[in-house]
C-alpha cells in the first residue's frame, strides 16, 4: 500500500500540473498504474468540469409581447442522404451537381411559443423584410399585438434598412442579443432543434423539394397538436387568446 505522503505528492501533481497519469509517473518515479489507482481513488482521476451558467428563464405575459427570430440552414439534395439512409456514397455527377443550400426563417412568440417558418434560397435583406411582413400578419390574425422582435446580430438583422422601417411603422421595437450569447433567443433556438429533428429528418423525403412540400404541414401540427412540455403537455394554439372569429 503507498504510504499516504505519496498519495499526496500524486494529488499535489495532478492539481498543480492538470497532467495525466503517464507524466506524473515520469515525474514522481512512481508505476503509471500506481498513479492512476491514486488518482481515482482520490477523485482526480478526470478534471472537474467547469460549472454550468445557472439558466436564466423568463417569459413575456401576453401573446406578441416578444417575438423570437432566426435562420436554419439546410442542404437541397436529389436523393435521400445519409443522415436518414447512413449510406454516404455519392457518384461523380451527384458531386459536380451541387445542389446548394436553402434556409427556414423562423419567427416564434415569447408567450405561447406559436411559430411562423418559411422556405427560402437565402437570408438576404430583402428576404427577411418579406417574411417578418408575413409573420407578423400572421400573428396578428391569431390575436397577438407584436410588441418587440429580438434577433442576433447577422447583419440581415442589423443593417437592413427595409426592416427598420417596417418595425418603426408598426411600432415594434428592435431587440439584439449580446454576441455569442445566442441562449437569450432560446426559443426559437429550441424550435428549430424541433424542426430539424422532426421535419428535416423525421421522414425519408425523395428530395428537398418534398421536403419543402412538407414544411407548412408540418408547422400546422406543430402549432396545433404538438405537445409542448414547457406548456403543460398542451399544444401552442392553446395559450392563443381574442383569436378574431
Amino acid at each position: 500500500m503507498l504510504s499516504s505522503a505519496e498519495q499526496e505528492r500524486i494529488c499535489a501533481a495532478r492539481r498543480r500540473s492538470g497532467w495525466g497519469p503517464r507524466l506524473i509517473a515520469s515525474e514522481l518515479g512512481q508505476p503509471h498504474s500506481t498513479v492512476h489507482a491514486t488518482l481515482r481513488r482520490h477523485g482526480l482521476s478526470r478534471r472537474p468540469r467547469a460549472p454550468r451558467e445557472a439558466a436564466v428563464r423568463y417569459e413575456w405575459p401576453c401573446p406578441g409581447d416578444l417575438l423570437h427570430i432566426d435562420t436554419k440552414r439546410f442542404v437541397r439534395f436529389s436523393r435521400p442522404g445519409h443522415a436518414v439512409t447512413g449510406d454516404r456514397y455519392r457518384s461523380s455527377e451527384e458531386k459536380r451537381q451541387a445542389p446548394g443550400l436553402e434556409w427556414v426563417h423562423s419567427l416564434v412568440d415569447d408567450h405561447t411559443r406559436l411559430a411562423y417558418s418559411e422556405l427560402h434560397r437565402d437570408e438576404r435583406a430583402a428576404t427577411v423584410t418579406g417574411f417578418v411582413e408575413r409573420a407578423l400578419a400572421f400573428f396578428e390574425g391569431h390575436g397577438a399585438q407584436p410588441r418587440r422582435l429580438m434577433s442576433d446580430n447577422h447583419w440581415s438583422y442589423t443593417h437592413n434598412r427595409t426592416l427598420a422601417e417596417l418595425l418603426a411603422r408598426r411600432g415594434i421595437r428592435h431587440l439584439l442579443i449580446e454576441p455569442r450569447r445566442p441562449q437569450t433567443n432560446g426559443k426559437v433556438e429550441r424550435y428549430q432543434q424541433t424542426l430539424k429533428r422532426e421535419w428535416a429528418l423525421g421522414q425519408v423525403y425523395r428530395s428537398s423539394e418534398h421536403r419543402a412540400k412538407a414544411l407548412q404541414h408540418w408547422t400546422r401540427y406543430y402549432n396545433e397538436q404538438r405537445r409542448h412540455s414547457a406548456l403543460g403537455n398542451r399544444p401552442p394554439i392553446s395559450r392563443v387568446r381574442n383569436v378574431p372569429g
